[in-house]
């Protein structure tokens, strides 16, 4: 698979990487052995970014992800995400990201954490107290990269001006675009972008259900992309999108992911799945080439993103 590089400190990554937070969140019950399987199919497909986080079960996707690696932890890189409090607060103090990073290598088996992550800005510590304390990670050897999440301009140009960020992450799919306005502070400053959800959480992969119909814990319950009104003509948009897709010999799911990577050499998606036959599917994308004729095709069709916020009201990170 295609490598791709991401900012301007060394940090390179297959051109699709694996997103592991569906294994133990948000999307209903996981299931351990079968996260592993798609893990190591991913690997063995070329895939070499994996990414987690602290949140995601409290350590235990991350201990998933370890184990599911240790056999070629050398050939792959593994992200992983500090900030956040069991109270779903945000926790950025340099103390507390140490904290964190200790239990992280822990948990992950490793005894270098390849991309380390804010998961999300706190408001409470400066920006430049927090790249301050990964950088002294960096420099002591526990941390390779420093990344930050759902980061706007101004912050991700505070953080950069004490040490180097090399990725921002944030959600970025056919169905959620807004992330295009930071691009220009991206390549000015030379920083990759890792995009999450870039299947609009399941949705362009034409398996959507209307909220409601999927297990209590599942986020898509009260996802507004799924609620009436909303979910009619987003799956309408998938339907075209469909047409698209098996008119080149393609899913949906490969198109929207192909169409990701055309949107700047240093993007890379991260797809998330449970099964190791999705992984086999959204591998294949990165291999597929699409012309400007589809590429106006797929724009016709969502011009603007997906109908619905990607959030509901008051949870949608403010960038600054």
């Amino acid at each position: 698979m295609e490598h791709r590089t991401l900012g301007k400190q060394g940090l390179t990554a297959s051109a699709i990487g694996y997103g592991a937070m569906g294994i133990s969140m948000a999307y209903g019950t996981g299931d351990e052995q079968e996260g592993m399987a798609a893990i190591q199919r991913a690997y063995d497909l070329g895939v070499t970014f994996f990414d987690t986080a602290e949140l995601y079960g409290w350590g235990e996707n991350e201990k998933i992800v370890g184990r599911a690696v240790a056999g070629f932890r050398d050939d792959v890189v593994i992200a992983t995400k500090f900030g956040f409090t069991r109270e779903y607060g945000t926790d950025s103090r340099p103390g507390h990201i140490r904290e964190v990073v200790d239990n992280s290598l822990r948990n992950l088996g490793v005894d270098r954490i390849d991309v380390l992550y804010q998961h999300r800005v706190d408001p409470d510590v400066p920006i430049e107290d927090v790249a301050g304390a990964v950088g002294e990670l960096v420099e002591s050897g526990k941390v390779a990269y420093l990344g930050l999440s759902e980061a706007g301009p101004r912050t991700i140009r505070r953080a950069h001006a004490v040490h180097p960020v090399s990725v921002l992450q944030t959600e970025y799919s056919l169905f959620e675009r807004d992330v295009e306005q930071i691009f220009p502070t991206l390549e000015e400053l030379g920083i990759g972008f890792v995009a999450y959800s870039p299947l609009g959480r399941g949705f362009i992969t034409g398996t959507a259900k209307p909220a409601g119909q999927y297990e209590p814990t599942d986020m898509r319950n009260t996802d507004p992309r799924w609620q009436p009104g909303n979910i009619e003509r987003n799956l309408d948009a998938v339907a075209e999108l469909g047409e698209l897709a098996a008119a080149k010999g393609a899913t949906v799911s490969q198109l929207a992911l192909a169409w990701l990577l055309t949107r700047r050499e240093y993007v890379v998606p991260i797809p998330g799945t449970r099964s190791a036959r999705r992984v086999e599917e959204n591998s294949r994308a990165a291999a597929i080439t699409l012309t400007e004729a589809e590429l106006a095709a797929i724009h016709d069709i969502l011009p603007d993103g997906g109908f619905g916020a990607r959030y509901t009201e008051g949870y949608v990170p403010t960038w600054d």
